[in-house]
């Protein structure tokens, strides 16, 4: 074990935040002086090397120095074993209790902690033997402590809204006023923004990754890179990180591109195991709004139910028929399935009964065109946009006449009237604490007056966001909003495609091969507007014209069929 009476050894350094390590007495520098005067004392102790794990926890010994060190020890390169205390070793009780009681004796390897006056050649009274554990204990628990800490510190940040991550999102930075807060990345939003608008068309996620590698557009992974942060992807398996199925998957997913701040899905199963685990959707933290969207909560949750469709692939093109998952048959409920015909050296596309196609006896043989699918779809579309576009005009007519801008004028006097009392009475609460710390109040008169202002408060404040929502509704036509614009703006439309489809129509149901229902999205939306002009007409004294124009739209059906 020894040569010429010198031990060889190495001494071991490490410093981690997530022990709650303070760094000024626990800095590498301060561990590293204060062996050194140790081994000026000690001359029958050569140093032969050092290792310094820095940045890594002391809960387990899958650190890489220590494991040098060990390597070390194995082919009798060092001896001796010298750090400034057990915490610096390790905090996990019972591993380095193993390796001082045991691995270390049968290495014969010498042990050395300076401040907690440990050697392992000079004390073994049974007192060390009690002290010793005794001391590593504490450190575990001391570990077990700061971790459940710094996890709560971490979950009220969250719970705030700040960000917590180490790096932001792909298509966000973190702002330079406040590292807790995420901006947008203009060219890396409009990146995601040309994704959904992709798989919007029917183009599935491996076919998006290959137009954007196509393009050579940069992966989130070798983006970050080039951005100059110390970003490491745990899915990238090449060289150089490409886009991939699962890449966009993710993207597609992720409900914070909305502008909503989610995070804790995942956590570890205690604070000795880095292990991370899925948790259950209800306990994720979400915080709306803290951040600005790259993408409409609209869009995302039509992304969302696309996913939910069948997503067969037209053949060579990777890119989903217009009609996938979206056609159902009118006598059984399930789903329509597309079939080819070659006949005479043509091809004709038919669509029919899915349960008749695995069983004739469960329903009937009937079956449309996709010629004649498309031609009518469109036409029900083109018809049901036309009547949106006319309920669009119907309602900025509503919005300027006399009688919608004097009741706005009402509302927004009433919120002005609680504005100020709400200000009064937060003036009271405030002045309340100046009289009881005076002594004009007594302490039982302020609580109890404090709790009747905050109560009041409360109220006035539930009745501000009432008479908001209202004015709102007055100003917006009680709904019209993106769902119109999305109507509209197809107003041009010649032919049905895959983003049509899923962005105005929920299903259309094959009725037989001339007739067919279609139900279209947002038909709460197009309820609440019908039912406002309504009301609006019935306080107008002047509405001639109007009526007529009204029953036009009224009078359209809300699913098209033909």
């Amino acid at each position: 074990m020894q040569r010429n009476g010198e031990y060889k050894a190495a001494i071991y350094i490490r410093l981690s935040k997530d022990d709650g390590d303070k760094v000024e007495s626990n800095s590498v520098g301060n561990q590293r002086e204060l062996i050194h005067g140790f081994l000026k004392k000690n001359p029958d102790i050569k140093m032969v090397t050092e290792k310094v794990d820095d940045g890594y926890s002391g809960i387990n010994f899958d650190r890489p120095a220590f494991n040098e060190m060990m390597e070390l020890v194995k082919k009798n390169e060092v001896n001796c074993i010298i750090v400034k205390d057990l915490s610096r070793f390790g905090r996990d009780y019972l591993e380095t209790g193993r390796y001082i009681e045991k691995v270390f004796p049968l290495l014969s390897v010498r042990f050395i902690a300076i401040n907690d006056s440990y050697d392992s050649v000079k004390n073994t009274s049974s007192t060390d033997s009690i002290i010793i554990p005794f001391k590593n204990l504490i450190n575990d628990s001391y570990s077990r402590d700061i971790s459940m800490k710094v996890r709560s510190s971490i979950q009220v940040r969250q719970k705030k809204g700040d960000y917590t991550g180490s790096f932001p999102l792909y298509g966000y930075v973190k702002s330079k006023e406040d590292k807790r807060k995420l901006e947008i990345d203009d060219f890396a939003a409009d990146v995601i923004r040309d994704i959904f608008r992709m798989r919007i068309e029917g183009y599935s996620a491996g076919r998006i990754a290959d137009v954007l590698n196509d393009h050579g557009i940069l992966s989130p992974y070798e983006y970050k890179q080039m951005s100059g942060l110390p970003y490491k992807n745990p899915f990238k398996i090449n060289k150089i990180a490409k886009w991939s199925a699962g890449t966009i998957e993710r993207i597609l997913k992720n409900e914070m591109y909305t502008g909503v701040m989610v995070q804790g899905k995942s956590g570890r199963i205690n604070y000795k195991l880095k292990k991370l685990m899925d948790k259950p959707q209800d306990q994720w933290i979400r915080v709306e709004d803290t951040h600005d969207a790259i993408i409409s909560k609209e869009t995302f949750k039509l992304v969302g139910d696309i996913a939910k469709l069948d997503t067969r692939r037209s053949e060579g093109n990777d890119v989903v028929y217009p009609f996938s998952g979206v056609l159902y048959c009118d006598s059984c409920k399930n789903t329509m399935v597309r079939k080819i015909v070659r006949s005479k050296g043509k091809e004709y596309v038919y669509y029919i009964c899915s349960t008749y196609k695995a069983d004739k006896h469960k329903c009937t043989n009937h079956r449309i065109s996709d010629k004649a699918l498309k031609k009518t779809v469109l036409a029900v579309i083109k018809n049901q946009i036309g009547l949106i576009g006319k309920l669009d005009k119907l309602l900025d007519h509503i919005e300027k006449m006399p009688h919608s801008n004097t009741r706005y004028k009402k509302v927004d006097k009433r919120i002005v009237s609680k504005m100020e009392e709400l200000e009064k009475y937060n003036n009271l609460r405030t002045g309340l604490y100046e009289d009881f710390k005076d002594g004009i109040i007594s302490r039982s008169d302020y609580m109890e007056m404090k709790t009747d202002f905050e109560i009041r408060c409360n109220e006035i404040e539930e009745q501000l966001m009432e008479l908001e929502n209202r004015a709102n509704e007055l100003i917006t036509g009680k709904g019209k909003s993106e769902w119109i614009k999305k109507f509209t703006m197809n107003e041009n439309i010649t032919e049905i495609t895959r983003a049509i489809v899923v962005s105005l129509v929920e299903k259309i149901v094959v009725v037989d091969k001339k007739k067919i229902i279609i139900h279209f999205r947002f038909q709460d939306e197009y309820k609440d507007a019908i039912n406002y002009v309504e009301n609006a007409l019935k306080h107008t004294k002047s509405n001639k014209g109007i009526d007529s124009r009204f029953k036009d739209i009224k009078g359209g059906v809300e699913n098209g069929t033909r």
